[in-house]
């Protein structure tokens, strides 16, 4: 065995990873943070739609068996408009001989503009009760109503009866409905009707204090006495009927223009219109009927029977702070409404893309099982010469001496070059240490100053000195049998590297059996289907092995990049060499072992991952062999691994969202059939590769913690890559509990 050292009885000043470690992880807390409410406003936006598409039905809700004792006579027996001035209950009926056309639960951008048509071409004004929700999804409908000289009124913002609701719900549903009109319309109202209201004879013990506080608010409450229940859709003849008062009185009437299928409305309002009129009815808003019945003067162009003025006396500039905060509410709405079809569209193409690949993933990987495990399969002349191992090493104190022990039982020989990059915490003295204790006289221990993995490597790489060199990390043990089972694929003289079957040894913990899962399914079924694609896009660096004339023909391990081992296969790839799987070579590594650990492993992984395809963009214009990892391998990657995972999320988004505001039942059968699906594949998965199903009891749980987090991992990486940032290399702090390959399981 011989040591390399550098000088000592200097003060070591901390190393260049050290220091670039700490530079990267205070540039990386805006990162997150900008990832994390890139995922708020996603949800945000999600909640928003869902909060605004609340269903809108017919006005069928009646409420049997209540008291009306609280209730005043004169307002139980009153008109169907009810005013607080002065704090005193006082109702107003309609005058006679008229009409006060009221519609209810728009707008809609089907129905509604079909309504104002019809009444600008009769020259009637009319009485819109709006819902708050459809006021700020459709602004534009509103404006040209109030343009066109109409009123409005609040019908609340999501439909809902407020005789149950509290008294902060209450206030809620109006200053919402407020905003909207606002950033519709640039006006507010005083205007009031309750939804699944009807005549004043209704109002119980329930409902009664609601108008009452909402009266002291300013608001005038409008109910009906003569309802067209063209909801029912009971026919046009019907409606016409229905809608006319009795006796030539005077009416508060009802008519719908959105909240369902209107045509009959539409064919019977111009019936009912010319009906009227040849019975020496007028038309004219609610205000119009207050100001007649109350011998006020209506304000200018407000006169009743006429469209009047776009300010109706009933309606409010809206200036400061409610104009801006309704201006805002209005474009959030646009932009959920622009947001929640396109995320559609792209939860639809994740889905399918995801499906494909479960799909590709089991039949490929079944193809691979069965063509690599065939009695006859061979690779050609057993491998049995010697090969070099290099364990590159960066404060492995924990890990060293349990990896060269495992190095030691190796049936294959082997000589083993540890480079120490530069440990503060004696790596090297515990490794030579490590090798006399077990006899070894196979290992060099080479120090260098702290230049990174990808530095150690190349130097151990140049110091082999066999053809063949199988690179594994510090914190790794090799079962008896790997390394002869790594390097038999180079009896193929295409073969130019080969990947190994890495396992996690720490698993009994709840993250690590999650990591376990992931490396069983994931990596080693894309491993099968990359292999027989012949597209291959990782190495993993806990075991690999590579011809030495390869991995000098193209540069070495490229410290471009903060995924080395991605680097260096695509660039074999490249350089034509054929990269290969073998299963039945198996690594044991340690894991992180906290969720901190984890986000920054995987992150250095997504972000290397980025880098390396970005610096071999070129590979698809490459031609021939060199070109097919550009023209399969690429695409592949990028879709499943970068952009079907950046959208992934819409799935448990748009999952979360159905059950809250469509289906709960659908919604939650839909994503326990994927989950069904996924759970098919793990089974398959660990089926191959020989291990213990009971770990897929937790994969419920995965789905719903792990993969999350794994999303916010990647959305954080991407966003690194979009502002220009860079990472270093890191190191993870390790137990050594992965001891031998027995001790997994």
């Amino acid at each position: 065995m011989t040591t390399t050292t550098p000088s000592r009885g200097r003060r070591r000043a901390p190393s260049r990873m050290e220091r670039a470690a700490g530079k990267a992880a205070a540039l990386q807390r805006p990162r997150v943070v900008l990832a994390l409410l890139l995922l708020l406003a996603l949800v945000c936006v999600m909640l928003l739609d869902g909060y605004l598409r609340a269903e809108v039905g017919g006005d069928q809700r009646v409420r049997t068996g209540a008291s009306s004792s609280d209730v005043p006579d004169d307002v139980l027996d009153g008109g169907p408009i009810v005013t607080f001035r002065g704090g005193q209950a006082t109702t107003v009926s309609v005058p006679d001989k008229t009409i006060a056309l009221t519609f209810d639960d728009g707008p809609n951008p089907t129905w509604t503009p079909q309504v104002l048509a019809i009444l600008e071409k009769y020259d009637v004004p009319a009485t819109f009760f709006l819902v708050g929700s459809m006021v700020s999804r459709y602004p534009s409908v509103v404006r040209d109503m109030v343009d066109q000289g109409h009123e409005v009124g609040i019908h609340t913002f999501t439909h809902v009866d407020l005789s149950y609701q509290s008294d902060a719900r209450v206030r809620r549903e109006m200053e919402q409905t407020q905003l909207a009109l606002a950033g519709a319309a640039d006006i507010t109202t005083t205007l009031f009707r309750a939804p699944y209201s009807s005549e004043t004879d209704a109002i119980d013990n329930y409902s009664w204090p609601v108008y009452k506080k909402l009266g002291q608010d300013g608001y005038t409450s409008v109910f009906v006495d003569t309802d067209s229940d063209d909801w029912k859709r009971p026919g046009v003849t019907k409606i016409v009927q229905w809608a006319t008062p009795k006796k030539n009185k005077g009416a508060s009437v009802l008519f719908h223009d959105a909240g369902g299928e209107r045509s009959q409305t539409i064919k019977a309002l111009p019936e009912y219109i010319e009906k009227m009129r040849a019975k020496g009815y007028t038309f004219t808003t609610i205000s119009g009927a207050l100001d007649e019945q109350q011998g006020r003067q209506a304000p200018a162009g407000a006169a009743p029977g006429t469209g009047g003025s776009r300010l109706q006396a009933a309606h409010r500039e809206a200036t400061g702070a409610i104009l801006y905060e309704g201006k805002a509410l209005v474009a959030a709405v646009a932009v959920a409404e622009w947001a929640v079809p396109t995320l559609s569209v792209g939860l639809m193409v994740v889905g399918v893309a995801v499906m494909g690949r479960f799909g590709m993933m089991l039949l490929l990987a079944r193809r691979h099982h069965r063509l690599r495990n065939r009695r006859r399969f061979s690779w050609g002349p057993e491998i049995t010469r010697p090969v070099t191992v290099i364990v590159p090493a960066y404060n492995e104190k924990e890990c060293i001496a349990n990896t060269l022990d495992s190095l030691a039982r190796s049936t294959h020989p082997i000589e083993i070059i540890v480079v120490d990059d530069g440990s503060t915490d004696g790596t090297s003295e515990i490794a030579r240490e490590a090798a006399l204790a077990l006899g070894m006289t196979n290992v060099r221990v080479v120090r260098q100053e702290n230049t990174g993995k990808p530095a150690a490597l190349n130097n151990g790489v140049r110091s082999a000195r066999h053809d063949i060199v199988v690179m594994m990390d510090g914190d790794t043990v090799f079962e008896p049998d790997t390394v002869r089972q790594l390097v038999q694929p180079f009896a193929d003289p295409e073969v130019g590297a080969v990947a190994g079957n890495a396992k996690v040894g720490n698993r009994t913990t709840v993250i690590g059996a999650w990591q376990h899962i992931e490396y069983v399914m994931g990596f080693n079924l894309d491993r099968r289907m990359y292999d027989l694609l012949r597209c291959m896009p990782t190495i993993p660096g806990a075991i690999g092995a590579f011809r030495r004339e390869a991995v000098l023909q193209v540069g070495g391990m490229s410290e471009d990049t903060l995924a080395e081992d991605t680097d260096i296969t695509i660039a074999m790839h490249r350089d034509g060499w054929r990269v290969v799987y073998q299963e039945h070579a198996r690594a044991w590594t340690e894991a992180p072992g906290s969720l901190k650990q984890l986000w920054s492993q995987r992150y250095r992984w997504s972000y290397g991952t980025m880098q390396a395809l970005w610096k071999h963009r070129k590979s698809l214009t490459d031609k021939g062999p060199s070109g097919r990892f550009g023209r399969v391998g690429m695409p592949l990657v990028v879709l499943f691994q970068i952009v079907t995972p950046v959208f992934a999320p819409l799935i448990d988004v748009f999952t979360a969202y159905s059950m809250i505001f469509i289906d709960l039942k659908a919604a939650l059968l839909a994503w326990l059939a994927v989950l069904g699906v996924q759970l098919v594949c793990a089974a398959y998965a660990f089926r191959l590769d020989r291990e213990k199903y009971r770990y897929l009891l937790m994969m419920p749980l995965q789905q719903l913690a792990y993969r999350q987090m794994m999303y916010l991992v990647l959305i954080h990486s991407c966003v690194t890559a979009l502002t220009g940032g860079r990472l270093r290399w890191q190191k993870l702090k390790r137990t050594g509990e992965v001891g031998t390959p027995a001790g997994a399981g």
